[in-house]
């Protein structure tokens, strides 16, 4: 289920299963310019990178993302025609790919209301489902999630942290769990070491970062 995926910085990720598929790239190293679609929770810089964007954008990038990002993206060289809005708990469809969108939003603080309807993505590919969360905290939405593999914020102050995270994977159960939006902004390596050691023992969790 993991082959072909790489958690490249923060929550930046790549996914090449036939398509090459990225969520919120953010710090690339290259200009590889290979991104079949490309996934964006929301406007945050550290999600939503127009550097980033354009090194691996191509002529025919689709962008899926809330409509927030609309305008900015129309100025990055983007046409409509490649561009996919989409709002939280919905399902939708891009080359092939069905996803679902997930609110993700804070509770007890203010970087992501709630009202700004950001999200995070379900992605079935292969028959697996990965759950990309997005920055957010331990919801009921996200409690609700039924998926696969789970990537899932666990560096606290602006999303979840460690133990929050971990009490989230042992209530939906995936197989895989992967701790991302640590390491560079916020979080450290023991925030994910914290995560992995309070998950349950038969969930697999891998660190990427």
């Amino acid at each position: 289920m993991l082959l072909g995926i790489d958690v490249l910085c923060h929550s930046s990720i790549r996914i090449d299963k036939k398509l090459i598929i990225y969520i919120d790239p953010y710090k690339i190293e290259n200009e590889p310019h290979d991104a079949d679609v490309i996934f964006c929770t929301h406007n945050h810089t550290d999600h939503f990178s127009e550097e980033d964007i354009l090194k691996v954008k191509k002529d025919n990038t689709i962008f899926v993302g809330t409509e927030d990002l609309l305008i900015n993206l129309m100025k990055i060289g983007f046409i409509e025609e490649f561009i996919k809005i989409v709002q939280p708990g919905k399902t939708y469809d891009v080359l092939g790919i069905n996803f679902e969108t997930v609110l993700a939003y804070n509770i007890d603080k203010q970087y992501h209301p709630k009202e700004n309807n950001w999200v995070g993505y379900i992605l079935e590919i292969n028959d697996v489902h990965y759950y990309i969360a997005g920055d957010t905290d331990l919801t009921p939405e996200t409690k609700q999630v039924t998926c696969d593999v789970a990537f899932v914020p666990v560096g606290g102050r602006y999303t979840m942290n460690a133990k929050e995270a971990a009490s989230l994977i042992n209530t939906i159960e995936p197989q895989i769990a992967i701790p991302i939006h640590y390491g560079d902004i916020i979080g450290t390596k023991e925030d994910a070491e914290l995560f992995k050691k309070l998950v349950k023992e038969d969930i697999e969790v891998v660190l990427y970062l």
